[in-house]
Parts: structure tokens; sequence; C-alpha cells
């Protein structure tokens, strides 16, 4: 798909960049309260430090992402400090009881809990007591949970997280059945829009919200994501969001666009840079995507994936060499699953060079690193052949030999996938044709690969019987089964050739060269047969044709 323009110059970026605005620890708050745990830590950790961070806040989702990972006293550790940071801040008194709750201890969770309300009595606190039980154990701790909401709806029904909470069970449950029973996905939605009614300004909801939706109805949630990020422009979960929901449903020119807004956020990923330098090269912007690679590798020098958009570009660009070398390059890299394109796209470099033995090789390995996409055996068979057109003029016919049963190989491999056309009939013939006449005269391989070369020519008149051009390919094969003469099957075929040319006339006269040729071979085969009558007769016809040659005019008048 091919991308269209969109606006970002990689000169203006580090200007961006470096003025651009984001919402610190809670862009980090938001990752993690959509689930994406390991973008939150990187965020929270990164920006903990920062003026005007609100610390006991950030330890405390630092605290529940150890929990989550099974960190137990590294949780501990975040949220003491955070409490002896803010005692008045009641999120760290919740995660202490989380981890009683872990360990099985819950008179001691129960302690922490009334703790957390005594020091902020809020609705949102006492959603996050209701969440802390339903993660420990959603069943168990069923009469906790809803106590707890139930406070919460008491201090302020119009509280987002209350429903945000009440949204998750629902998908939580839909999710675990597997199967939705047409109300709890609605139903769910439906309690995510009243967080987003009562706050609009509530970002887990709009997502939560659009991620029901992402495969049922892309558009539906596309706009929802569009409204967040209108409302929350400085919001790098909420641009990261809508760029990816653009991606996954293929809408790469918005992708594209939007992660280059994205990506000014001081708050975004490398990953996601990694992302735009892919959407840029399938936009053709060639050279940003360049230099974006070329950037992401001066910070993280491993990324197989930089590296493969390296080469790719400069190969896109014309620079072959560069290209070489930065193939080269990726290719020494340990650990990297190469793909078939990567091969590939490296063969087509070797050939513009005209380093023809090497990109055999890469064709090779472009089959065997996918050995279910059939169309490289055309490719592959295309490069033994030409390996074989070369050895044959150099004079070494043995190898020449070697080659050309190669590209019959893979040729045929291709036609026994069963995805093959007449053409790649026509090509195995003269596959099986080169095969035969870099064989030993009068072997017994010169005549079986001249008799298959005969088989898939008869399979390509099948096919085509109004075609002329099949039928001299099988004339022409017939000669060299028959020792280099023209023989019976030579002469039928010919003669069916001459009936298709012609039924247009005008043929004698385009395709002079083709009727010479088969009055000529015809001829030749009743010379052998010692009747000079009938060759005399396909000599006139050639003579019709050509009617100046003097010489041909004497041979006749002297035929007996």
């Amino acid at each position: 798909m091919k991308l269209k323009s969109f606006i970002l110059s990689l000169a203006a970026f580090s200007a961006v960049f470096a003025s651009a605005q984001s919402q610190g620890h809670k862009d980090g708050i938001e990752y993690y309260k959509i689930d994406q745990l390991e973008n939150a830590k990187e965020i929270l950790t990164k920006t903990l430090p920062a003026a005007g961070a609100d610390r006991a806040e950030a330890l405390y989702y630092l605290g529940a992402i150890s929990l989550k990972e099974g960190k137990i006293d590294e949780a501990l550790k975040y949220f003491n400090e955070g409490i002896e940071l803010d005692p008045k801040n009641g999120y760290n008194f919740v995660g202490l009881g989380a981890v009683d709750l872990k360990k099985g201890d819950a008179k001691a969770a129960a302690d922490h809990f009334r703790q957390a309300t005594r020091a902020q009595n809020k609705a949102f606190i006492h959603v996050a007591i209701a969440r802390s039980y339903y993660d420990a154990d959603p069943v168990a701790y069923a009469k906790e949970h809803e106590k707890y909401m139930e406070s919460a709806r008491k201090k302020n029904m119009k509280d987002p997280s209350i429903y945000v909470m009440a949204g998750d069970v629902l998908r939580d449950k839909a999710l675990a059945s597997g199967v939705d029973d047409g109300n709890t996905i609605g139903n769910a939605a439906s309690e995510y829009e009243q967080a987003i009614y009562f706050d609009e300004n509530s970002p887990e909801a709009y997502v939560k919200y659009s991620r029901l939706y992402a495969h049922i109805n892309p558009d539906y949630a596309i706009n929802r994501l569009l409204e967040l990020n209108k409302i929350a422009p400085n919001s790098a979960m909420a641009q990261r969001e809508l760029a990816e929901r653009y991606y996954d449903s293929d809408r790469w020119t918005l992708s594209a666009k939007q992660y280059g807004k994205y990506i000014e956020n001081p708050n975004h990923f490398v990953k996601d840079e990694e992302r735009y330098a892919v959407l840029l090269y399938f936009g053709e912007r060639y050279d940003e995507s360049l230099n974006l690679a070329k950037s992401i590798l001066s910070k993280q020098p491993n990324s197989a994936q930089m590296s493969r958009l390296l080469f790719l570009n400069l190969e896109k660009k014309g620079d072959l060499a560069g290209a070489r070398a930065a193939a080269e390059d990726f290719f020494k890299m340990p650990g990297v699953s190469f793909t078939a394109n990567d091969y590939t796209t490296y063969a087509n470099i070797l050939n513009q060079l005209e380093d023809y033995d090497a990109e055999v090789l890469a064709r090779e390995k472009a089959v065997a690193a996918n050995p279910a996409k059939t169309e490289l055996l055309k490719d592959l068979a295309t490069a033994y052949s030409q390996a074989g057109g070369r050895a044959n003029r150099a004079g070494d016919v043995e190898a020449a030999n070697v080659y050309y049963v190669k590209a019959k190989n893979a040729t045929a491999s291709y036609i026994d996938a069963g995805s093959f056309v007449t053409q790649d009939l026509v090509d195995l013939g003269n596959r099986w044709q080169n095969v035969a006449a870099t064989s030993p005269v009068d072997s017994e391989e010169r005549q079986v690969a001249i008799t298959e070369a005969i088989k898939a020519i008869d399979k390509v008149i099948e096919r085509v019987p109004d075609n002329y051009v099949p039928y001299r390919n099988k004339a022409r094969m017939t000669i060299v089964k028959n020792g280099n003469k023209p023989g019976p099957e030579t002469v039928a075929a010919y003669t069916k050739m001459l009936e298709l040319l012609n039924a247009d006339p005008e043929n004698k006269t385009k395709r002079v060269d083709i009727y010479r040729e088969a009055y000529s071979q015809i001829a030749s085969y009743h010379i052998g047969q010692r009747d000079a009558a009938s060759a005399k007769e396909w000599y006139k016809k050639m003579l019709e044709i050509d009617p100046d040659n003097k010489a041909l005019l004497d041979y006749i008048e002297k035929l007996k």
C-alpha cells in the first residue's frame, strides 16, 4: 500500500522534540490503567525525579507494577517510600493491603485498607481497594469487592473510576467465557461511556471502550480515540493508541501521520520510532526513513529491524554498494530470524552489481527461509538458468549442466506446488531442453531430458491448442531428440504450426523467418528420406517467400 505524503521533516524533528510537551508521570499512570505495564514502568521511572511530579502517586503505581511482576519486596519498598513522602495519599496504603492479599493475609489487608480510607476517604480510593480484592481473587473476595464498590457509589456516584471498574468486570467476563452473549460487551461499553459522561477527561475509559470495538467496528473504535486526542492533546498514551488503532486497521497513511505526531512527545518509546521508520519506508519516504533508522541505530546498535531497514532504504535509493555493505553487516547479526524478503532484496542487489554467484546463494537462502512461498522457486530457477548460460558460454559444459538441472528441478517443484500458469510449463520445457543440450551426445541422460521437454510442451499444447509457438518449440525439440535431424514428429509439429499461421495471410510477411525455418526443416526431412519430389515442393514454398534467393533456385533445379 502506498502511503500518502504527510508533514514532518526530520530536520524539524529535533527542534519540535525539544519543545514538545508531555504529561510527565501521568503518562505512565495512563499506561498502567490500560494494562501496559512495561510502558508504564519505563515512563514512571524516567519521570519520577522530574520537578512537579507527584512522587507519592508515581511510587504507588511503580509498586503496583512490581506486585504484578511478583516482586513483593520491591513493591513494599515503593509503597512505604510513598507513605513517607505523603501519608495523606491513600493509594500507598491500598498498595500495602494488596501485598497482604498476595501473601494470603486478609486481616492485615483489611487494616491497611482502613488506613487508606482514613488517609483519603474518596470514592476512587474505595474503588482502588475493590480492584485490589478483584485482582487478588474475584471469587473468594466477591463480597469485599462489592462492599467497597458500594461504598464508592455512596461517596460519589459520579466518580468515573466506579464505571471503569464495572466495565472491566464485564469485559473480563466476556473474555473468560470466550463468547459474547450479545450483551456483555455492549454492557461493558455502556459502563465506559458512563465514565466518560461523568468525566470526559478519563483516558482509560476511552481506550478500553475503543479496544472493545477494535476488531468489531474499527471506525467506532478510532472515533473514540479521536475524541480523546482532542480532550488530552498532550497524552502520549492517547497519541500512541490512535496510531496503533490506525496501524491495526491497515490505515498506514493515517498511522504514519499519527506516529509522526506521537514521537514528538518526550514520553514516546524507541520501539515506536522503529515502527514509524518502517511506515516511512512503506510510504516511499526513503530519505526520512533512512535518517531515522540511522538515528535509532546510534542509540541501539543491536536493533535488527533498523539494520534491516538501513539496507532496504539504501537499495531503494539506488546506493547498491552501500546497500550491499549494510546487508552484509545485517546478516552477521546473531540471533536474528532473517526473512525470505531479506535474502530476495539482497539477491536483487547482487544481481544489479553483477555478482551472480553470490546472487544464486542468496536466492537459495530465500527459499530455505520460506519454503511455503513457492514464487521464490521461480526466481531461483531463473538464477540457476542464467548461471548455466554463463558457464556454457565460458565453455564449461559440465558446470552448465549442473546449473540447468537445478533450474529444471526448481521449476518442476514450483509446478508441483500447483499454482502454475501455462508459461511455467513453457519454462519447464526450456529447462529440460537446456539439460539435454549440455548432456553427452547419445547419452541416456540426453534422451530422457529431451523426452521430458517434449512432454512439457505437449501439456502446453493441451492448454493452448491454437497457439503456433508451442508447436515450433516442439518441432525444435524433436530435432534434438532425433540426433539433430528432422524426423516424422518434426514434420508433424511444423505442419500444425503452419496450419495455424496460415489462418492469417499477413503472417507470411510478418513471420517470414518462421516460415523459412519450417519449410527448410520439412524439406530436409524429405531429402533424408530420398524423396526429392516432396523436398522440391517445400523448397518451392520457401522460394515463394524469398523469390530473390538465387542459390535456393539453383539448388531446386539440381534436385532429382
